[in-house]
């Protein structure tokens, strides 16, 4: 689970408007993408936790939709953000 600080952190980071912004898609999918990589971490030690494996799938493809609308909407931002997250282009 990601810790407060670290969460205060990437939302600062991320953010497009100002100060309050915690719900613009880039924030969405910096959030997502941290607990993603923490997610894999534990399925690699536990290979046969279904559970966490469902929430797994749910949260790739939660990040997948927002990236989906940055890059149909806002693509420079997505272009921003993909490269500042290390992530592939997919679309």
């Amino acid at each position: 689970m990601i810790s407060v600080a670290e969460k205060a952190q990437t939302i600062s980071q991320y953010q497009v408007t100002g100060p309050t912004d915690t719900g613009s898609p880039e924030v969405q999918v910096a959030l997502a993408t941290k607990r993603i990589l923490e997610l894999t971490e534990h399925m690699k030690v536990n290979k046969f936790d279904y559970h966490s494996r469902r929430g797994l799938l749910n949260l790739v493809s939660r990040r997948n939709k927002l990236l989906k609308y940055l890059n149909k909407n806002y693509l420079e931002r997505y272009r921003a953000l993909i490269k500042k997250l290390n992530l592939r282009d997919k679309y």
